[in-house]
Formats: C-alpha cells, structure tokens, sequence
C-alpha cells in the first residue's frame, strides 16, 4: 500500500471510496470499448471470443502478481467483468440484428 497507512476505518472507508472514484471513470473507459468493440462485430456469436479472454485473464494475473495481488482473486474479477461485458455486446448485437430484420 503506498501513501500514508489510515489511521482508523473511516480513513480506510475515505481511501477505499477514493480509489472508486477513480476506477469507475476508467471502468467507464472500458465500456466505452467494448460499446465500439460491439459496433465492429456483426452478430452476438461473435461476442465470445475465447481465445481473447484467456489472454486477457492472463495478463490480469501477471499484473497482479507484480503488482503483489491475489493473481487468482484478479482473474476472477476479470472474469466476471468480462461475462458481463460479453453480455453487454452480445445484446446490443442482438437489437442490432432485430432492427436490421425489421426493416
């Protein structure tokens, strides 16, 4: 942990919730990728890639492990995070499809 160690938990409570405002700009950022990601794909199969996510979940482990974090608690928030973003495109993709077949 760098900076100053809290001094009691409202100060851990005030760090962790700094750290949320930071992350949740950059998650956004992510989003906003995977929206474009979705944009340049053409049908919700092709949301999944699989050989993607094993290369994402790796590299998240090897920061971890860098960065010393639990390489196997990062991978699975990853993991998580990207089953949703899947998700996200495979349904915009989805919508995409029924408005095209609607027209």
């Amino acid at each position: 942990m760098s900076g100053p160690v809290p001094a009691d938990m409202g100060e851990v409570r005030a760090a962790i919730d700094a750290l949320d405002r930071q992350l949740v700009p950059l998650l956004g950022r992510r989003l906003a990728l995977i929206r474009r990601a979705s944009e340049l794909k053409a049908t919700p199969d092709q949301a999944r890639v699989p050989w993607r996510i094993e290369d994402v979940a790796q590299k998240v482990r090897a920061e971890a492990e860098a960065a010393g974090f639990d390489a196997d608690l990062a991978e699975a928030i990853w993991r998580d995070m990207m089953e949703h973003c899947i998700r996200f495109e495979e349904n915009r993709l989805a919508a995409r499809q029924r408005e095209a077949g609607g027209r």
